[in-house]
């Protein structure tokens, strides 16, 4: 298929700190993040609060991970369990990407996420030395400036530095695959959702078209991928052959296909008026979230969870409006529409809130029976401007300040958790 002489053979170094938010809260406790037992979670008091992160010994020893619940951490005296502090974690993040600094130039620095970090080494290989002595010195560099175990994938481009990491250097320490590792390496991996940029739906359609392994997905017909995923098709394919020409920082999926947010919540919430109100907070957010990348959505999504006190349950609902909106009070307005026809009157526990079928924020068709839609667009990208210059709590809505609201409480934290 490809002829991989033709593509570009860059030097990329995925880097990840392992159990990074557990390792950090070991290390400020002067505990070894690899032998000691430690948990992180969202509030020590609450017995049914969730684990968010565990040292890989407690992973390993304990079977306690990422989604646990505190009250299944076992009672022992070996266990250190603590409160999460967001702004450290942040700050050391931070500082470690200052450590990458001293290798390569800003530009060539891609924060991933708060515990992971691309960065390309091209160029200056002639100071340092080759790819694996890079990564080498960044691992020593890290160990005994931070005391933070981690790994490091090497890849010709951002892609397959991901998937070496995660399927081989997390275990070796550091890896390196080149495109001769793609049939022998790549093409063995399944499920298809250890493959970066492939969720659990698409897996699912995936495996409904024969699709198992991502060799099976390299050797299907490139048009048909493309008549059933559209543009993703076409980079599904050229990801299985290990193809990715996007440049550090540009996202591994082009294209935002939704904007979103689930929140579950601090108490269970039996008056369906007090989720409403919720409704209306996460309605704020989702439109934040599109205007910040001035887009607009078609289709409004609600999912609502009941509480397990009920036996859990819930629905998830679409509706797809005729005017595309980031606007806040249309995409309210839809999901109480969903909210009031699918509400079977339960406890609620979980609420998420969506906006897909994204487009451009750029021409808005004029409503005779809304004149003061353009007005109502405006205000939203105002209020926006007024909470990026002085939090986001410095403009709220009245609903904020009830016993419902969670706003409140939320822009006290960082990352949705403690400060």
């Amino acid at each position: 298929m490809e002829n991989y002489d033709q593509l570009p053979k860059r030097k990329i170094l995925c880097i990840d700190i392992k159990s990074f938010y557990a390792s950090c809260a070991a290390v400020l406790l002067g505990l070894d993040p690899l032998t000691c037992y430690l948990a992180v979670v969202g509030d020590t008091e609450r017995q049914g609060s969730i684990v968010l992160a565990a040292s890989p010994r407690l992973k390993k020893e304990f079977g306690i991970k990422t989604g646990s619940r505190l009250f299944e951490v076992p009672n022992d005296p070996r266990i250190t369990i603590v409160n999460p502090k967001m702004a450290m974690y942040i700050r050391i993040s931070t500082e470690l990407t200052k450590l990458f600094h001293r290798y390569v130039p800003k530009e060539a620095i891609h924060t991933y996420s708060v515990d992971e970090s691309f960065i390309e080494v091209d160029g200056v290989e002639h100071i340092w030395g080759d790819a694996r002595t890079i990564a080498e010195k960044i691992r020593d560099d890290m160990e005994r400036e931070f005391q933070l175990p981690s790994a490091i994938g090497i890849g010709p481009n951002m892609l397959l530095a991901k998937i070496c990491l995660d399927t081989e250097a997390k275990k070796a320490g550091i890896a390196e695959w080149t495109y001769d590792d793609v049939e022998r390496k790549l093409w063995k991996l399944e499920p298809l959702s250890e493959m970066w940029g492939i969720g659990s739906k698409v897996q699912k359609t995936l495996n409904r078209m024969g699709i198992f392994n991502v060799g099976q997905l390299a050797n299907y017909p490139l048009e048909l991928l493309e008549k059933k995923f559209g543009v993703m098709g076409n980079q599904l394919y050229y990801h299985a052959w290990g193809v990715d020409l996007s440049e550090i920082g540009a996202p591994i999926m082009q294209g935002q296909i939704s904007f979103g947010k689930s929140q579950i919540l601090l108490r269970d919430y039996p008056d369906p008026e007090e989720v409403k109100h919720v409704i209306l907070e996460i309605s704020e957010e989702v439109a934040r979230r599109a205007r910040q990348h001035k887009k607009v959505g078609r289709t409004i999504s609600l999912g609502i969870g009941y509480s397990r006190d009920e036996f859990g349950g819930g629905f998830h609902r679409s509706v797809t409006i005729e005017q595309p909106t980031n606007i806040t009070m249309d995409i309210y307005e839809a999901c109480l529409q969903l909210f009031e026809k699918f509400y079977a009157n339960k406890t609620v526990r979980k609420i998420s809130i969506a906006l897909s079928n994204i487009e451009e924020d750029c021409d808005m068709q004029l409503d005779l029976f809304r004149p003061n839609r353009t007005k109502e667009r405006t205000l939203g990208y105002v209020m926006d401007s007024i909470r990026h210059k002085y939090g986001s709590d410095a403009l709220l809505r009245a609903v904020s300040y009830t016993t419902a609201g969670t706003a409140k409480h939320r822009a006290k934290l960082v990352g949705g958790h403690k400060a």
